[in-house]
């Protein structure tokens, strides 16, 4: 009998990514043929995000595609949108699996108890609500471990989960609960079967990983300073990091760390204080002043990327500007720009001086031009510099890419013999914003 073929279509953040990847690789060892998610598989499985009205319509949009691509496969929808929208996703007539975030890891099983009942066969029998209420989630302190495999170079690795924080234009805390952490001695151990497997680089991700070990009594401090200890690897990334989180001496250890890179990802939001408190969030622009300010007098050549969001309810033109002023000062690398999305049983939902769809895409529009100026400054900043580059496994039109310490994508002619090698290179020529090296 030949293989199920399987496709997964994961979409939203790399705690996301990092469980799809885990699940998949459950399949691969039970014997599913893994295939590209454009191909026609017997089982698709949309790995899910509801964190923006954009992101909901992008997976409506991959079920449809699935069921145009085989009308007879099953569809499993998991994760975010069934969490907060079970009776939508499992209305809808062409999925024939739905799982919340607490019942997701059971896919496997699932599926295989349907045994081979596909479209007409009663194949919408593991239609389940998601075991726990919205009241349920938010006290909950499972923590379920996964990270990333099948890139031969890079590993995400799930260390935390869930929020505490929850800042009023996010719907986060609604689908994966209380913040939560893995121990620090699971973390080592799977951070070494990541090492056995030939990797070079691991990323630390979480929704809030900077709250880890909230439960345990250990931090992220502790955490950092044992990976770098005891785990044989050359690269630790560390993901986005809260600025009332990230300390002086999680800063003064990455200046002294061989493994951990000089790259900080740093939510904004807004440069406005007035919006940072309706948007409840725990800090005001100066602290981010300060976050900012300590990592470029330690590590001028470090990339710090920064998240904003606008067009949050009550956001007048005036503190638009605002915000613009500040980060056109501010020395970050680049932006994250988000339009804000109203997101059901958040506490900014009901807020009534809503902007129009109009104002917010013209304000998006102008951070994004503000943040690919930074970016070119910042590869700017670098050029002529000696620096080391992991190179990737992709082959794109003759070409392979990689990232340096400090997260700037350079290329090369492909060649097989430099996949999961890290090189050292000088940074000369810039086409497209991506530096071009040769040997």
């Amino acid at each position: 009998m030949e293989p199920k073929t399987i496709a997964f279509h994961h979409f939203g953040c790399k705690v996301n990514f990092a469980e799809a990847s885990s699940l998949a690789k459950q399949f691969r060892e039970r014997g599913y043929e893994m295939i590209d998610y454009r191909d026609k598989a017997d089982i698709y499985v949309i790995s899910s995000c509801v964190v923006t009205a954009t992101a909901e319509k992008k997976c409506r949009a991959a079920i449809r595609q699935a069921h145009k691509l085989n009308p007879d496969a099953r569809i499993a929808v998991i994760g975010c949108f069934p969490e907060l929208k079970y009776d939508e996703v499992a209305e809808m007539d062409d999925v024939d699996i739905v799982l919340g975030h607490s019942s997701k890891f059971n896919l496997l099983e699932e599926i295989e108890n349907q045994g081979s009942k596909f479209k007409g066969q009663d194949s919408r029998l593991n239609i389940q609500h998601p075991a726990a209420s919205i009241e349920h989630r938010a006290t909950s302190n499972e923590f379920i471990p996964s990270y990333s495999s099948g890139d031969r170079t890079r590993s995400f690795l799930k260390i935390q989960d869930g929020c505490d924080y929850h800042c009023a234009y996010c719907a986060i805390p609604l689908a994966r609960g209380n913040s939560r952490s893995d121990t620090i001695e699971h973390i080592l151990e799977e951070a070494r079967f990541i090492v056995d497997s030939g990797i070079n680089e691991i990323i630390l991700t979480g929704v809030n990983i900077g709250d880890f070990g909230k439960h345990s009594g250990e931090t992220f401090l502790e955490l950092l300073k044992s990976m770098e200890k005891e785990i044989p690897i050359p690269r630790i990334r560390i993901s986005s990091i809260e600025p009332d989180l990230l300390s002086n001496e999680i800063i003064e250890l990455v200046v002294s760390s061989k493994k951990i890179l000089p790259h900080f990802h740093i939510p904004l939001q807004s440069g406005s204080d007035k919006i940072l408190q309706a948007m409840k969030r725990k800090y005001k622009r100066n602290l981010y002043v300060d976050r900012v300010g300590k990592i470029r007098s330690l590590l001028p050549y470090a990339c710090i990327a920064s998240d904003v969001i606008v067009g949050f309810p009550g956001e007048t033109g005036g503190d638009f500007r605002e915000t613009v002023d500040f980060l056109q000062h501010l020395p970050v690398s680049y932006l994250h720009v988000f339009s804000y999305s109203r997101r059901e049983n958040t506490l900014a939902a009901n807020v009534i001086n809503t902007i129009p769809g109009s104002e917010r895409k013209r304000r998006s529009e102008l951070l994004h031009q503000l943040s690919d100026q930074k970016k070119r400054d910042f590869y700017n900043l670098n050029r002529g510099r000696n620096v080391n580059i992991l190179f990737e496994s992709d082959n794109k039109n003759g070409y392979m890419h990689g990232f340096t310490e400090n997260y700037i994508k350079v290329k090369t002619p492909f060649d097989a013999e430099l996949v999961n090698t890290i090189q050292q290179v000088k940074l000369d020529t810039l086409e497209d914003m991506t530096y071009v090296v040769s040997w």
